[in-house]
C-alpha cells in the first residue's frame, strides 16, 4: 500500500479488498471483470425491456428497477477501490464516506422490499390469474416501485446521520473496501453498543419481514403449480418463479449475516468477501439468472440481434430449419413461395366464431401479461 496523505484528519483510510489477498493483480482484473460483466449484462437486459413491448408487463417493470439497483450497487464502490489500487492510495473523505453509505443503504433497503414486491406479482400471477389486470396495472406498479425508493431514501438518511454523528477520535483506518456502518463502528471512541443493538432489532423489520413475506408468498405459489394441470403451463411458472428466489437468495444470504449478526462474531476478512458478494457478485449474477431461463428475454434479444443484420444460427435456441421473422412481433418459419401458401390457405379450416371473437387464433393475452 502506497504512502497515504494523514494531514486531513476527517479522512478516512480505506484498507482494501486486495490487502487480504496475496495475488493482488489477479483479484482486481477478476473483479474488473465481474465489474464490466454486470454493467454490460442489466445494461442490455434494461435496453431489452425498454424496446421490446411484449417485455412491457408489470413483471419486467419490476426486474428493470432492480437492474437499476444491480447498475447502482458496484458503481458505488467498484470504481473508488479500483482507482485506490491503481493509485496506490486508499483515503476517502468523510463526504464521500457519507455518499457511500447513504446510496449503499438506499439501493440496499429498495432492492429487499422491491423483491418482496416481486414475489406478490408471481403470486397474484399464478394464484389469482383473472385478476391480474387489476392488482398489478399501471398505478399500482408505480405505487410499489416509489415506495421501495421511498423506504430505501428514509433509511438511509436516518443511518448516515447516525453513524457519522459518532465521534471518530481514534484510528480512522477502515478496515474494509468501503465505507459501511459495521466497519466503522468499530472506529468510534464513544459507546455504540446501543446504536448496534438498535441496527440490529431493525434489521429484524428490514430483513426478515420481507423474506417471510416472500416465503409465505411462494409457499401459496407452490401450492398453486403443483395444482396445475397443463404441464407446460407449470414448467413455465416454476422456471420464473425459481428464477426469481434464486436472486432472492443471493441478495439475503450475505445481507442478514452482515446486518443481523453481532459484530463480535465477524472478521474483516469474511466482511470483506460477504460485501463483495452482495455489491458485485449478486449484481453480476442477476441479468444471466433472468435472462438465460426466460424465454421471452432470449427471444427480445434475438430480436435485436437480427434487426441489427446479425444472422443468429441456433445451436440451442432456434431448429436449424427456422429464420427469424419479427415483422410480426415474433418467430416464424421461412416464408414458403405463394403457391405453397395459396395451397396452405386452402386446406386449413375456417376458424370457428365465439362470443369472445376467434377461436384458436392467438393466446391468452392475460397469460401473456401475467408472465406465464
Amino acid at each position: 500500500m502506497g504512502h497515504v496523505n494523514h494531514s486531513v484528519a476527517s479522512d478516512f483510510i480505506l484498507v482494501g479488498l486486495f490487502s487480504h489477498s496475496g495475488s493482488h493483480q489477479l483479484l482486481f482484473f477478476l473483479v474488473a471483470a465481474m465489474f464490466l460483466m454486470g454493467l454490460l449484462g442489466n445494461t442490455v437486459l434494461l435496453f431489452l425491456i425498454h424496446v421490446d413491448y411484449r417485455l412491457h408487463t408489470p413483471m419486467y417493470f419490476l426486474l428493470s428497477q432492480l437492474s437499476l439497483f444491480d447498475i447502482g450497487f458496484p458503481l458505488v464502490t467498484i470504481p473508488k477501490m479500483a482507482s485506490d489500487f491503481l493509485q496506490g492510495e486508499s483515503f476517502i473523505s468523510f463526504e464521500g464516506c457519507a455518499a457511500q453509505i447513504f446510496f449503499l443503504t438506499l439501493m440496499g433497503v429498495a432492492e429487499g422490499i422491491l423483491l418482496t414486491l416481486m414475489s406478490y406479482d408471481r403470486y397474484v400471477a399464478v394464484c389469482h390469474p383473472l385478476q391480474y389486470p387489476l392488482l398489478m396495472r399501471r398505478q399500482v406498479c408505480l405505487l410499489m416501485v416509489g415506495s421501495s425508493w421511498l423506504a430505501g431514501m428514509l433509511n438511509a438518511s436516518v443511518q448516515t446521520s447516525i453513524t457519522l454523528h459518532f465521534p471518530y477520535c481514534a484510528s480512522r483506518i477502515v478496515d474494509h473496501f468501503f465505507c459501511e456502518v459495521p466497519a466503522l463502528l468499530k472506529l468510534s471512541c464513544a459507546d455504540t453498543s446501543a446504536y448496534e443493538l438498535a441496527l440490529s432489532t431493525s434489521g429484524v423489520l428490514i430483513l426478515v419481514l420481507p423474506l417471510s413475506l416472500i416465503a409465505t408468498s411462494y409457499g401459496y405459489v407452490l401450492g398453486a403449480i403443483l395444482r396445475m394441470r397443463s404441464e407446460e403451463a407449470r414448467n413455465k411458472a416454476f422456471t420464473t418463479c425459481s428464477s426469481h428466489i434464486t436472486a432472492v437468495g443471493l441478495f439475503y444470504g450475505a445481507a442478514v449475516f452482515m446486518y443481523m449478526v453481532p459484530g463480535a462474531y465477524h472478521n474483516p476478512h469474511q466482511d470483506n468477501v460477504l460485501s463483495l458478494f452482495y455489491s458485485l457478485v449478486t449484481p453480476t449474477l442477476n441479468p444471466l439468472i433472468y435472462s438465460l431461463r426466460n424465454r421471452e428475454v432470449r427471444m427480445a434479444l434475438i430480436k435485436v440481434l437480427s434487426s441489427a443484420g446479425l444472422r443468429v444460427n441456433r445451436k440451442g435456441i432456434l431448429p436449424e430449419d427456422q429464420s427469424m421473422d419479427f415483422r410480426e412481433g415474433h418467430p416464424s418459419e421461412r416464408s414458403p413461395k405463394l403457391g405453397s401458401f395459396e395451397e396452405k390457405k386452402k386446406g386449413e379450416p375456417r376458424a370457428r366464431r365465439t362470443r369472445g371473437g376467434l377461436s384458436g387464433l392467438s393466446p391468452s393475452p392475460l397469460a401473456d401479461q401475467a408472465g406465464l
